[in-house]
């Protein structure tokens, strides 16, 4: 049995190169008015509750200034990362990948096991039985799935012209279109946090092998 089935594959890099752009463009879009805002309305940097600096080229697609640009790639690039979530969503249904490697048991929410799993991660010892993952790796990839990717698309909405007046009453359920905007800035640090961690776990648990099992799907 593959390690990994051939719809997550196709999922994981297809994501991959939709969250590069979609970030980098979104950095570019950040520089445009780098303030955040809380509420329906937001425009004077002094009512602003963060400012974040303006981000280099080297971060940002296209490499120099560009609004028009940069929303031109965002656009691209979010149908397929908001279909490829759907379709990964269907297929962890269907083939019970959702339900055989992510879904928590009630016994792993015990404080002596989440300990027992910290303590087995500071040692960067990932061996664990019973699963393909352990309880903090369901965690993340729980949080992420089915938490900051959704949340992406559906903030990227309500602050998209031309889906705003169809999700009105999300965005007031959000706290207004400033604070949508605002979830969609934190949610998306969050996925790049996120990203550094599963990097740096990759290359302490054997780089080679996990990505040669990425690609050609690998064994259990």
């Amino acid at each position: 049995m593959k390690r990994h089935a051939l719809s997550t594959r196709l999922w994981h890099w297809l994501n991959l190169a939709c969250v590069v752009v979609l970030f980098m463009s979104g950095l570019n879009i950040s520089n445009a008015h780098p303030h955040l805002y809380w509420g329906d309305w937001g425009f004077d940097p002094r009512d602003a509750w963060l400012s974040v600096p303006r981000f280099p080229g080297w971060m940002t697609i296209p490499g120099h200034y560009s609004l028009a640009a940069a929303r031109d790639w965002h656009i691209l690039m979010a149908w397929p990362f908001a279909l490829g979530l759907l379709f990964m969503w269907a297929a962890m249904l269907a083939n019970g990948h959702f339900r055989r490697d992510i879904a928590t048991a009630p016994r792993e929410w015990r404080w002596s096991a989440i300990r027992e799993d910290i303590a087995a991660h500071l040692r960067l010892n990932f061996h664990h039985d019973g699963g393909k993952y352990n309880f903090l790796q369901k965690l993340a990839y729980g949080l992420v799935l089915g938490v900051l990717l959704p949340l992406m698309v559906v903030t990227g909405m309500g602050i998209s012209p031309g889906w705003e007046p169809h999700l009105s009453w999300l965005i007031e359920a959000m706290g207004g279109r400033q604070s949508v905007r605002t979830i969609h800035f934190l949610a998306a640090w969050a996925l790049f946090a996120f990203f550094v961690v599963h990097v740096l776990l990759v290359l302490v648990s054997g780089p080679v092998r996990q990505l040669r099992d990425m690609i050609t799907g690998g064994r259990e």
